[in-house]
């Protein structure tokens, strides 16, 4: 089997629009949620969020271009060509039968769709743009990639909801591993805080209402939490196979040794209380990295802040892991970038690759009042210098999709 290392990284965050911005800001313990100035909040409860700043697609890519992308691409596109520029790769230089792209949205191109249904309303059919569906479906992030780069290779978009960036990863990862390629560009993105996706969460119950002090709202394992924060962006790596990254010469930022997928098979939003799904995820991917439970040094948790996805990963991970969960450091990179949805795994795959390089945690913000059934050693409010060499990265999604991966510090 071949070895499967990251040669880029790119991303857009609440924390920044740079890989070195980015973990800056989580090593600093930085919030980067802030009260919603996209669009009118007046009405809704809450009215806060993670947004992405300095960012202008058609700045970026031109008028023309921009018009033709809903922002989740955009913010896709943009992040995969940092990670292209990262990895030093010269697309028209690879085989490109054997260069693919797996990138998936969990809700797409909500800003579009929304538009357009307004457009239909006011103006009638004959005014609801031809480019809707293009432009709304999920799909089309990994399209926009792969016509960039010329990736001829598997070209699919997992949609796998909050965990789409680990599944994007992890089926990528698989996909070089057996030898069927050579290079993968995969991660997620996500663009959803737009009033329809507000309103919806809100009227969930599911969102943090902390609107006055917005950067103590995303509290993973603490009791006084109150629902997570939307958070937006996206999160991509560059995938190659360790023989190709060294036969270009490449720089190797880490590398994926184990994946693990699993369903709850329990409810629609709600993640099992249980963390059983989360637990044979684990297991699957410790497995499928041929490690036992005693060679993590650090797990990067989903840890949105909401009680019963907190308890249940903590659960999963006592399962998991047995007494030595007790020993591992476990962070929650959501305390500070909010929930980034699809993007949420890329990005938080990429905080691991960094934390790996420099042996250093960031913290888990906001733990004041730890609940006290999650009794794990969270990294409250400071980064932590730590001996690493392997790190575990978790992902759960609505529907009950599960998805782990294990990542290493790159030796030769």
């Amino acid at each position: 089997m071949e070895r499967v290392v990251i040669t880029g990284m790119g991303i857009l965050s609440p924390l920044g629009n740079d890989v070195d911005t980015f973990w800056q800001g989580l090593k600093e313990g930085r919030s980067g949620i802030s009260p919603i100035d996209r669009f009118d909040v007046t009405a809704f409860g809450t009215k806060i969020a993670g947004q992405v700043r300095g960012f202008d697609g058609e700045t970026v890519f031109g008028r023309k271009e921009a018009r033709k992308m809903d922002l989740f691409c955009q913010y896709a596109l943009y992040a995969a060509e940092q990670a292209v520029q990262d990895a030093g790769l010269q697309p028209e230089l690879l085989d490109r039968e054997r260069f693919g792209v797996y990138v998936g949205s969990g809700i797409g191109g909500i800003e579009t769709l929304a538009d357009n249904v307004r457009v239909l309303d006011e103006r009638g059919p004959n005014r609801v743009s031809p480019s809707l569906v293009p432009m709304m479906i999920s799909n089309m992030a990994a399209a926009q990639i792969s016509i960039r780069f010329g990736a001829l290779g598997e070209t699919l978009s997992p949609v796998t909801a909050c965990s789409i960036g680990n599944s994007s990863i992890g089926e990528a990862f698989r996909l070089i591993r057996s030898g069927e390629a050579d290079v993968m560009i995969a991660g997620g993105t996500e663009a959803a805080v737009h009033p329809l996706a507000l309103a919806s969460f809100g009227n969930a119950t599911a969102l943090s209402k902390r609107n006055d002090t917005p950067e103590q709202a995303s509290r993973p394992f603490d009791a006084d939490r109150d629902g997570f924060v939307m958070g937006e962006g996206a999160g991509i790596v560059v995938l190659e196979s360790l023989t190709h990254a060294l036969r270009r010469g490449a720089r190797i930022h880490g590398e994926v040794i184990g994946y693990g997928a699993s369903s709850d098979a329990y409810h629609v939003v709600a993640s099992h209380p249980e963390g059983v799904g989360a637990y044979q995820a684990m297991k699957r991917a410790l497995a499928s990295a041929g490690i036992t439970p005693e060679q993590v040094d650090v797990i990067s948790a989903h840890a949105t802040s909401t009680q019963v996805g907190d308890l249940g990963e903590t659960k999963g991970i006592k399962k998991a892991f047995g007494e030595h969960a007790y020993r591992i450091p476990v962070t929650a990179n959501k305390s500070m970038i909010g929930h980034m949805f699809g993007a949420a795994g890329g990005a938080e795959a990429i905080a691991l690759v960094q934390s790996l390089k420099e042996g250093i945690i960031p913290p888990t913000i906001n733990l004041k009042n730890p609940d006290p059934e999650c009794d794990l050693d969270y990294v409250p409010q400071e980064a932590r210098r730590a001996d690493l060499e392997i790190g575990l990265s978790n992902s759960f999604g609505f529907g009950g999709h599960n998805a782990v991966i294990v990542l290493r510090k790159y030796q030769e």
